[in-house]
């Protein structure tokens, strides 16, 4: 798996990171929203880097100019429901891509630590042929991207897989270099220190979908 960090250089984007983070700030879930999504623009200009072009002619009023343009479709898809703040992110920047959705929830059965990742729906375009974007803004174990990715790829043939993440683990990186294609990109914004006893990001930042859209039962 490639993986590429983004926050290793200083840039805008540590700004927002650290707002996301602070406990004060991130009471205003608008705001909150608003970071994650322009974290997701940043990261969509970085993945652009590494896409596949193709050379095209552009009609000006006063000639032609030769430049490029992206030449494989692009599929944009979130887990919900906290991916949908950073997907808006992504979808500012490739504008023409088709757009699935999938969910993803963690079932205790037992009230304990234990858990299994459940995949329950999902509405989305066929990845074959295509590049696939895959977002979410928390990887903690690792186990919802590798079963949601399982899920859409079932019948498809996607010709390249890139993982956007806002927060990342070492544990769950570990997990997805164990159970995904070595062809994978993960990019991450930042990576934090370690999974708690409870399975959470430590030091993280809360419940991402709570923060931008209230708490659930």
């Amino acid at each position: 798996m490639h993986i590429h960090h983004l926050s290793e250089e200083n840039s805008i984007l540590n700004h927002f990171l650290a707002q996301i983070r602070d406990v004060n700030i991130q009471k205003d879930s608008m705001r909150f929203r608003r970071n994650i999504e322009r974290i997701g623009e940043i990261m969509a200009y970085e993945i652009s880097k590494k896409l596949t072009y193709k050379d095209i002619a552009v009609q000006t009023p006063l000639g032609i100019k030769n430049t490029s343009a992206i030449a494989t479709p692009i599929v944009l898809c979130s887990i919900l429901r906290a991916g949908l703040t950073l997907h808006q992110g992504f979808l500012n920047f490739f504008d023409a891509a088709e757009n699935g959705f999938i969910s993803a929830y963690r079932h205790h059965y037992d009230n304990d630590d234990k858990f299994d990742i459940l995949v329950e729906y999902k509405a989305a375009p066929s990845f074959t042929d295509k590049t696939i974007l895959l977002v979410d803004p928390m990887l903690a174990t690792g186990q919802s991207i590798v079963a949601v990715l399982k899920k859409l790829l079932i019948h498809e043939k996607p010709t390249a897989i890139h993982i956007a993440v806002t927060i990342a683990t070492p544990e769950g990186i570990v997990y997805l270099k164990k159970h995904l294609p070595e062809n994978c990109h993960l990019w991450i914004a930042a990576i934090d220190e370690k999974l708690n006893q409870h399975n959470y990001i430590v030091p993280g930042l809360g419940d991402a979908g709570d923060l931008a859209y209230g708490e659930k039962l």
